[in-house]
């Protein structure tokens, strides 16, 4: 019987390839996207699962808060807290402390890399589950030894054993290699790491001998002992620093690793979402993806019912059950399904590499990981018992006697449940034109937002050996002589970034105010001008005043923080030392452009480790790198010319809502082709249906704008309906996920005109085709049957 439904099934396929074809494409396609977007949501649902202890890793949270006020969460500890818990022994195997310090260069001979670097206790990499490629994880114990990469090993000493062998750290130190390790994959927190230092090396004073619970610069890293919780431990551990904070709350929670990556967004210590509401939404739109090519299938199996009537009532005749009927309709909806299966592999195997591209992923097809299979053939299962459920229930209900008598008629309501899915269709798909056009205008309304200095044109160096440290001045005066660079300035942060957060204390400062931190910037005298930032009120730093080392100039928004009437003058104490007032600039977009501004102060002294360079007008951005490049190899020889465009690292700032505008867009413009073809399918048949009306009407004088009125008006009056649900719709979604960013383009109405029109004009096109070629059709074939 199996084979005798297969192959009716197979015959059937055959006899009607159009809308084979259409079934099985738009099926596949559905099914390779659900298929792409399970392989990325797997991704993000597996972060950091490549250490073997993960489900058993935890990091110490910073929880801060004025009195009766709510918490800030950071990850950012203290170093006194890392130590504090390495006395849990009951509670915790292992604790590590961990500061990322940015790129350090290593050297070898006339060989040097800059890469991301991290001071580590030595239970980090054993924490961590680092897999060795050659050396121990115990090598941080030696404080001479450092660990690299695979890849970093590879570059400096190629297929040689690189244990044991040493290298200059920064053109200053000298280590050797204690370990080498498995490059770390793309999706786990630390991946681009590839450098790890001995903590408690004399190179590291500042972490490993700092006391004070109010500096707060590193991270720190537990793996909790057997049988106990995240939430047991910061029962236990969660008040340490409270007796060391003052006129403040400070405590500590224990987060797990495997929670960290998706739910990263915090408020009052609770974790209320973050990276897993884009997650879940992308995974939504997949699933509506397969509902879409599944409606496609039940609607063209359902509209040419009245086809196979004679062939359920001869069965049904002949003796054949309900149930038989119904298993062999799903039978050939499931065959459906694996030849769309087929395709769908096909698919994903040819669009994988555009879509880690897009996603910045490193996806791939588990070929032999058994579950993969197992869950693939499930899914299809699934979906063809989803897509042939309704036409299965519907085909086989039909009444013999009446169907051969001819006397069966689908009735007037029996379009209704296709025209509901129709709509449904055209629904999602509306709402993705909506939501992507709002993604890129929100982009885009950011990219505009004025940022208060000029980006284009600045180069960004850091100083990154001692070499170059001892000839800042050298290195200033030959740019300036280089005849391609018109300004030079130092500070301790980019204009890109200002991450420092500190307290700032005035006279009559009220408590409520506390909790609120400034960014804090040490620049040059030339800073303001190389940059172009606007002096609001008194005046810029000067060389020309010797006290401007202990001076101070507020951004607009820390000054009316502040509340000072006329703030020049005035006196504030920064970290102990008390500094005079001499300007207020104006406000700059220096970290989240989605974000307020923040509370900035900028001081004429302290550490600067960063060279702003600005290019002359006019003069092409090769040339002043060709120019300038040996400067910096002549003063720093130990280290590769390093440099970064201001404007590009800015532009970086908008890369995660741009792949979710790309993704959004790919993802609607798939939905709305599947959606095409079940309508373009929808159509053939509707105008195959009523030939011999069309054939009348013609010949009674009927124009072919009549007719391509008569075939597209059903179809128009569903496109507008879908409208009436997917805009309120779009509304509200659209509008709660303006709502995560503080500075959000408004909800305008033109966006939801233009996507109405836009899937109109779609659906005229695609319904025209079939509506204009039976409109031309010669009315004597349709009438000569008669």
């Amino acid at each position: 019987m199996l084979k005798s439904y297969l192959t009716i099934a197979w015959r059937h396929l055959r006899k009607n390839r159009g809308f084979s074809l259409i079934n099985i494409t738009g099926l596949g396609m559905g099914m390779a996207i659900t298929l792409i977007i399970g392989l990325w949501v797997a991704d993000e649902y597996s972060f950091d699962h490549y250490h073997a202890n993960h489900a058993r890793i935890a990091e110490a949270m910073c929880l801060q808060a004025q009195p009766n006020h709510p918490f800030y969460t950071n990850r950012i500890a203290s170093t006194p807290m890392g130590v504090a818990l390495h006395g849990y022994k009951d509670l915790f195997d292992k604790v590590a402390e961990v500061a990322f310090c940015g790129n350090r260069i290593l050297a070898v001979g006339d060989k040097s890399f800059s890469r991301q670097a991290a001071w580590a206790e030595p239970e980090f990499p054993e924490m961590f589950t680092f897999r060795m490629i050659h050396g121990s994880r115990s090598a941080l114990k030696d404080l001479s030894t450092l660990m690299i990469s695979q890849s970093m090993a590879t570059g400096l000493f190629g297929n040689a054993d690189p244990i044991g062998k040493t290298v200059k750290l920064d053109n200053e130190h000298s280590l050797r290699v204690g370990g080498v390790f498995e490059d770390l994959p793309a999706n786990t927190s630390y991946h681009s790491l590839q450098i790890v230092l001995p903590w408690y090396s004399p190179i590291n004073k500042y972490y490993n001998t700092n006391t004070d619970w109010n500096d707060h610069n590193q991270e720190v890293f537990v793996q909790l002992a057997k049988n106990v919780t995240p939430e047991q431990a910061t029962a236990r551990v969660h008040n340490l620093p409270t007796p060391f904070a003052k006129d403040y709350r400070e405590e500590y929670m224990l987060y797990p690793l495997d929670k960290l990556h998706l739910y990263d967004h915090f408020t009052n210590a609770k974790a209320d979402g973050g990276r897993i509401s884009t997650v879940r939404l992308i995974a939504i739109i997949g699933g509506f993806v397969l509902l879409l090519a599944c409606i496609n299938f039940m609607n063209l199996s359902t509209a040419r019912s009245e086809r196979r009537a004679k062939e359920v009532g001869i069965r049904k005749t002949v003796g054949s059950l309900r149930s038989q009927l119904i298993g062999q309709f799903l039978g050939e909806s499931i065959l459906v399904a694996f030849l769309s299966l087929i395709l769908a592999l096909l698919l994903v195997l040819v669009s994988l590499r555009f879509f880690n591209e897009l996603t910045d992923k490193d996806m791939h097809i588990p070929w032999t990981n058994p579950f993969f299979f197992a869950s693939i053939l499930g899914f299809t299962l699934l979906t063809g018992l989803l897509a042939g459920s309704y036409p299965a229930f519907y085909l086989s209900a039909f009444r013999p006697v009446k169907v051969l008598k001819g006397a069966f008629k689908a009735g007037r309501h029996a379009s209704l449940p296709r025209q509901a899915l129709v709509i449904l269709q055209f629904t999602v798909s509306l709402t993705l034109i909506i939501g992507t056009i709002i993604v890129y205008r929100q982009v885009q309304y950011t990219k505009g937002r004025e940022i208060g200095y000029s980006r284009d044109g600045l180069i960004t160096v850091e100083i990154n050996t001692h070499d170059l440290d001892t000839h800042r001045d050298a290195v200033h005066e030959a740019l300036l002589h280089s005849g391609v660079v018109s300004a030079v300035a130092e500070s301790s942060m980019p204009t890109i970034g200002f991450w420092n957060n500190n307290d700032l204390f005035w006279e009559g400062k009220d408590a409520s105010k506390n909790m609120v931190f400034f960014r804090n910037v040490n620049v040059s005298p030339e800073f303001g001008k190389t940059i172009g930032w606007k002096v609001l009120e008194g005046r810029d730093f000067s060389h020309d005043f010797a006290t401007d080392s202990d001076a101070l100039i507020l951004n607009d928004t820390a000054a009316r923080f502040i509340g000072f009437k006329d703030p020049i003058g005035k006196v504030v104490t920064f970290w102990g030392k008390r500094r005079h007032i001499i300007g207020v600039v104006g406000d700059m977009v220096t970290n989240s452009p989605y974000a307020p501004i923040e509370p900035a102060i900028f001081l004429g002294d302290g550490w600067r480790g960063i060279f702003t360079i600005r290019m002359k007008p006019g003069v092409p951005a090769g040339k002043v790198i060709a120019a300038i490049e040996p400067i910096f190899k002549k003063y720093n020889p130990g280290s590769p010319f390093l440099y970064k465009f201001n404007d590009l690292e800015y532009a970086n700032k908008f890369e995660a809502e741009e792949r979710i505008g790309s993704l959004a867009t790919v993802f609607a413009g798939l939905a709305i082709f599947i959606s095409c073809l079940g309508l373009f399918g929808l159509a053939a048949f509707v105008a195959e249906q009523r030939t011999k009306e069309i054939g009348v009407r013609k010949v009674l004088g009927a124009g072919v704008l009549s007719l391509w009125s008569l075939l597209s008006r059903d179809f128009l009056r569903l496109t507008l309906l879908s409208m009436g649900i997917a805009i309120p719709l779009a509304w509200l979604g659209m509008g709660k996920w303006l709502q995560n960013y503080e500075y959000h383009a408004p909800l305008s109405w033109w966006i939801f005109v233009a996507g109405s029109l836009g899937l109109l004009l779609i659906t005229l096109i695609t319904v025209s085709f079939q509506s204009l070629k039976a409109a031309f059709m010669n009315p004597t074939r349709a009438l000569r049957s008669e």
